[in-house]
Protein backbone atom coordinates (compact mmCIF):
# COMPACT_ATOMS: atom_id res chain seq x y z
CA UNK A 1 0.00 0.00 0.00
CA UNK A 2 0.82 3.68 -0.92
CA UNK A 3 -0.34 7.08 1.17
CA UNK A 4 -1.42 9.63 -1.00
CA UNK A 5 -2.99 12.74 -0.91
CA UNK A 6 -6.25 14.24 -2.49
CA UNK A 7 -6.57 17.55 -3.03
CA UNK A 8 -8.73 18.54 -0.32
CA UNK A 9 -6.00 17.94 2.40
CA UNK A 10 -6.96 14.09 3.38
CA UNK A 11 -4.78 11.07 3.04
CA UNK A 12 -5.60 7.73 2.31
CA UNK A 13 -3.53 3.83 1.07
CA UNK A 14 -4.10 2.64 -1.92
CA UNK A 15 -2.92 -0.90 -3.18
CA UNK A 16 0.23 -0.04 -5.78
CA UNK A 17 -0.85 -3.10 -7.63
CA UNK A 18 -3.94 -2.12 -8.72
CA UNK A 19 -2.54 1.23 -10.80
CA UNK A 20 -2.61 0.82 -14.36
CA UNK A 21 -1.59 4.58 -15.28
CA UNK A 22 -0.39 7.18 -12.97
CA UNK A 23 -0.57 10.84 -15.69
CA UNK A 24 -0.32 14.48 -14.95
CA UNK A 25 -2.74 16.75 -16.47
CA UNK A 26 -0.79 19.52 -14.40
CA UNK A 27 -2.59 17.56 -11.69
CA UNK A 28 -1.46 13.71 -10.63
CA UNK A 29 -3.99 11.16 -11.91
CA UNK A 30 -4.00 7.68 -10.65
CA UNK A 31 -6.19 5.07 -12.72
CA UNK A 32 -6.41 1.68 -11.31
CA UNK A 33 -7.13 -1.31 -13.34
CA UNK A 34 -10.71 -1.15 -12.27
CA UNK A 35 -11.18 2.17 -13.92
CA UNK A 36 -11.12 4.36 -10.84
CA UNK A 37 -9.44 7.60 -10.84
CA UNK A 38 -7.94 9.45 -8.05
CA UNK A 39 -6.26 12.88 -8.28
CA UNK A 40 -3.94 13.29 -5.41
CA UNK A 41 -1.40 15.81 -4.64
CA UNK A 42 1.78 14.63 -4.50
CA UNK A 43 3.53 15.10 -8.20
CA UNK A 44 4.19 12.09 -10.46
CA UNK A 45 7.54 11.44 -9.95
CA UNK A 46 6.33 10.91 -5.60
CA UNK A 47 3.92 9.09 -6.55
CA UNK A 48 6.92 6.48 -8.49
CA UNK A 49 8.78 6.59 -6.12
CA UNK A 50 6.63 5.19 -3.82
CA UNK A 51 5.30 2.43 -5.67
CA UNK A 52 8.89 1.07 -6.74
CA UNK A 53 9.45 1.25 -3.03
CA UNK A 54 6.45 -0.76 -2.15
CA UNK A 55 7.34 -3.15 -4.97
CA UNK A 56 10.66 -3.46 -3.39
CA UNK A 57 9.43 -3.95 0.34
CA UNK A 58 7.03 -6.96 -1.21
CA UNK A 59 9.86 -8.42 -3.19
CA UNK A 60 8.41 -7.47 -6.52
CA UNK A 61 11.57 -6.00 -7.84
CA UNK A 62 14.29 -7.85 -6.73
CA UNK A 63 17.19 -5.56 -5.52
CA UNK A 64 20.26 -6.90 -3.30
CA UNK A 65 20.11 -5.56 0.35
CA UNK A 66 23.43 -3.99 1.08
CA UNK A 67 26.24 -6.27 2.71
CA UNK A 68 24.99 -9.64 -0.16
CA UNK A 69 26.35 -10.55 -3.16
CA UNK A 70 24.67 -11.75 -6.54
CA UNK A 71 24.12 -15.32 -5.09
CA UNK A 72 22.22 -13.52 -1.45
CA UNK A 73 25.54 -14.11 0.58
Amino acid sequence: MITVTRLNGKTFSLNAIYIETIESFPDTTITLTNGKKYVVRESHKEVTANVESFYTRIALLGKVKAGEDDDGE
